[in-house]
């Protein structure tokens, strides 16, 4: 008698279910498990997946920020067998005031590469041991302030110097291009407040 072995959304969500509890919450995303576990949980859910469900694959890590509800932080593992190829999306949430989880580079040795991207982008702190590392920075010089995957982080490249093209009507430096009778309020960029000082069209933004 064969065997029947149920399907990769029902066995995520019997292995979380059964192993974290309450503390996980099993989803299905368009036809991919997604599992939401709580902070104190992350690295458990990690080993979890590769050890009890195959997912040997560590595809990326990354995070959202979700403005006052914090930050997201998501890993998507695989795992192959012949013929199939299985998702699984993993996440969890950070407070903003408090952006600390734990490094999962003892299960995956392949995420500090992206632990270090979202240190640097977001600003997510990830502890070693209970203490927090200190992370290289892996894309933006040494020099370089803040966190430009942030959605407070002040876009000021786009205020400093107006965009090329007609962006909005009347707004191109193409001479050929005939200015429009009307104009709309130019909109602020992602990120600038208020009392942020702009560029007028044309100008040299110094």
């Amino acid at each position: 008698m064969t065997e029947t072995v149920p399907d990769w959304p029902e066995r995520v969500r019997t292995s979380y279910v059964d192993a974290l509890g309450d503390t996980a919450e099993v989803l299905d995303e368009e036809g991919m498990p997604t599992v939401d576990v709580a902070p104190e949980r992350w690295v458990e859910a990690l080993a979890l997946a590769r050890d009890g469900l195959g997912t040997t694959y560590f595809d990326w890590l990354s995070a959202v920020d979700e403005l006052d509800e914090g930050f997201r932080v998501v890993c998507h593992l695989v795992r192959h067998r012949p013929g199939l190829v299985e998702h699984l999306l993993l996440r969890t949430r950070v407070p903003r005031d408090a952006a600390v989880l734990a490094s999962v580079v003892p299960v995956f040795a392949g995420a500090r590469w992206h632990e270090r991207e979202t240190h640097e982008m977001f600003g997510v702190d990830f502890t070693e041991a209970g203490e927090v590392m200190v992370l290289d920075k892996l894309l933006l010089p040494d020099e370089f302030e803040g966190h430009p995957l942030r959605k407070d982080f002040v876009l000021a490249s786009r205020v400093a110097k107006p965009w090329p093209g007609a962006k909005e009507p009347g707004e191109s430096d193409d001479p050929g291009h005939a200015p429009a009778t009307t104009s709309r309020r130019r909109a602020k960029p992602p990120g600038v407040p208020d009392d942020w000082p702009r560029a007028e069209p044309g100008g040299d933004g110094a």
